[in-house]
């Protein structure tokens, strides 16, 4: 079928559109009904129908693929490689059920998951879905403020960490971050499970709340643990995302609508089917790891690569050795790690057998026509951008070569994915955005399945957000777009103060908030400024209260509190130390005009501007060269 006839059938017929794609998964109670939309923009799909993750992902397969590789675990960190077949990891996710119901660990109840790319953090969240838990994991390189944030909201009645992850050969003990973030927590959980690969040898132990996953799982043997039947839009997970404010969004996920939309995202967008290979390349902890390093594949019967390590250790190939040695059809990344191979000779690409590679999908932050030239030539294979949010849990705009794979245009995501009804509208009027004209990308409710169902215990705030920006009741998407007369959009750059940092969403407003907490800072901007490689850095301008304070000292430790608070992602690539920031006579600071003096363009209309002197002061600065960072 044509993508246009498809499309028109999402929208035109979208209950029998869906009530189809459904049939791609086991239902133990059909829905009652497939939409159910009586309190816009609250929606339920596949209303009453009854359904479990885990079966889909594991349990299913077993019959005809129990031997087929499921996940394949590698990391250049340890040197270990883990194959696991179907079987093997129903073995395993029983097993961690088991340990999870001996730790008191129930339906609806929440467990955070601090793991790097491990393939015990994939039992966990598979075993949690077995069980009903609501699974929240928790990027390993946040450092133990941002996890207790989220231990708070989520307060959870278990947390997994492992011992440690390792980047670039460098050991990082979790087991301090983790206390540190219980002891900050107002609601720390009674419970923390360790799960150990022996890189912390230290590992300090509370008595009565730390227990051993190696110990545990010896006791529970070979365990079988039902599935839990849930009902379609019980929560399955929830992801924490950074808002325009310090406190981030649980962004809460259903069961049965991410079942049905990825397994229809498998076939349509990435091209993946029963017994084939995808390898992504994200974290389990952003929302590309939770749909497509664990669900996704595992829903259709693929075989899914998890790596943990960096693109290029032990060398600039191990990626395409990778694929070589395990036939990948399909490899999902970020145009930021395409920017880091770009540094090294692109024979580290070509000497490897890559015919059974036939695409390589891109997302995470907007991809440059060099970058995408660049990759398209090395490996001569369709490269496809696509454009979602954690919020959407799936592609947005993307091409779908599994239905009709139209040209890519270099620059652009492509057109609306299935379901989406999408519009290009003007921020002030809310009329349509004529074509080649800026606007904001909105999404016309009810969002598809798959997409996110509310704030964890925060309905007013998944309103406000997300619903609040438009006379209309549109889901804003924060990010201007423009589209073109064949109907592609183009991405142009968030509207609010998210910037996108080598694919990782950090809200401008915690990062000043931490700066700010720094007795020396009297007050501080932050602005995401345009880089070669990540895409985005987080720039930061600072007053200080006393004048004769040590601009560079006070700088460094700046950046030191951040990383501290915030962790490593966060942590600003420069510190400019200013006398006065500009802000309009309502006390508003201009960052807009601050972010266009730092990326040498012309920063607009002035004409509130409270005191000419601090956009002055700001561009000494910016001359002079940056108090801290390079």
């Amino acid at each position: 079928m044509r993508y246009e006839d498809l499309y028109r059938r999402s929208i035109e017929q979208p209950e029998a559109f869906w009530a189809e794609a459904a049939t791609a998964i086991d239902w133990n109670e059909a829905p009652r009904k497939i939409l159910e939309y009586t309190q816009p923009p609250f929606r339920k799909w596949f209303a009453g129908g009854t359904t479990n993750l885990c079966h889909n992902a594991v349990d299913r397969h077993l019959a005809q693929r129990g031997d087929q590789l499921a996940l394949v675990a590698v990391s250049t960190e340890t040197g270990v490689t883990r194959e696991i077949t179907y079987r093997e990891l129903h073995r395993e996710v029983n097993a961690f059920a088991a340990v999870l119901k001996r730790l008191g660990v129930g339906r609806g109840e929440r467990v955070v998951i601090y793991m790097p790319n491990m393939a015990e953090a994939v039992f966990a969240m598979l075993a949690c879905a077995r069980i009903g838990a609501i699974h929240s994991v928790v990027f390993g390189g946040f450092a133990a403020h941002n996890l207790a944030l989220r231990i708070d909201d989520a307060q959870p009645r278990l947390l997994i960490a492992a011992d440690a992850g390792s980047r670039g050969g460098k050991v990082i003990p979790y087991k301090p971050l983790v206390d540190q973030a219980c002891a900050e927590a107002k609601f720390p959980p009674p419970k923390v499970l360790i799960v150990s690969r022996g890189l912390d040898a230290a590992q300090p132990r509370v008595e009565g709340r730390d227990e051993d996953y190696a110990a545990m799982r010896a006791q529970v043997g070979n365990q079988e643990v039902p599935v839990e039947w849930l009902e379609s839009n019980e929560p399955s997970y929830l992801l924490y995302t950074s808002g325009t404010t310090g406190k981030p969004k649980g962004v809460q996920r259903d069961v049965g609508g991410h079942a049905v939309a990825l397994a229809l995202s498998m076939r349509t967008v990435y091209d993946v089917g029963p017994g084939q290979v995808m390898f992504s390349t994200s974290d389990v902890g952003w929302a590309v790891g939770h749909s497509y390093n664990v669900y996704g594949p595992l829903l259709v019967g693929a075989t899914s690569l998890l790596y943990e390590g960096l693109p290029v250790n032990p060398d600039p190939g191990i990626w395409w050795s990778l694929c070589e040695k395990y036939g990948v059809r399909t490899v999902f990344s970020s145009p930021t790690a395409v920017r880091v191979l770009k540094k090294h000779d692109v024979a580290y690409i070509r000497d490897h057998d890559l015919s059974k590679l036939h695409y390589l999908f891109l997302a995470g932050e907007p991809l440059d026509e060099p970058t995408a030239q660049w990759i398209t030539d090395a490996l001569g294979k369709p490269v496809i951008d696509n454009y979602w949010q954690t919020e959407t849990g799936w592609p947005v705009l993307c091409l779908l070569p599994g239905v009709d794979m139209k040209p890519v245009k270099f620059g652009s995501p492509g057109l609306p994915n299935l379901g989406y009804k999408l519009r290009v509208i003007d921020e002030t009027t809310g009329n349509e955005a004529a074509v080649g004209e800026k606007g904001v990308l909105v999404i016309e409710p009810p969002l598809p399945p798959g997409c996110m169902s509310t704030v964890w215990n925060d309905d007013a705030r998944f309103l406000s957000s997300y619903f609040g920006h438009f006379r209309q009741l549109l889901y804003s998407s924060l990010d201007w777009a423009i589209r073109d007369k064949d109907g592609y959009t183009f991405i142009l750059g968030r509207t609010d103060d998210v910037i996108n940092v080598a694919g990782h969403r950090l809200g401008t407003r915690e990062i000043e908030e931490t700066v700010s907490s720094h007795p020396a800072v009297a007050e501080a901007a932050v602005i995401g400024v345009h880089d070669e490689l990540k895409g985005q850095v987080p720039v930061v301008f600072a007053t200080l209260k006393r004048s004769d304070a040590g601009s560079a000292e006070a700088a460094a430790q700046m950046m030191r509190t951040v990383t501290e608070q915030l962790g490593a992602v966060a942590r600003p690539s420069r510190v400019y130390v200013v006398n006065a920031l500009p802000k309009t006579r309502s006390g508003k600071l201009l960052r807009r005009s601050l972010q266009a003096l730092a990326e040498h363009r012309d920063p607009g209309d002035l004409s509130t501007l409270d005191d000419p002197n601090a956009l002055e002061e700001v561009k000494r600065a910016l001359e002079r060269g940056a108090d801290a960072g390079s």
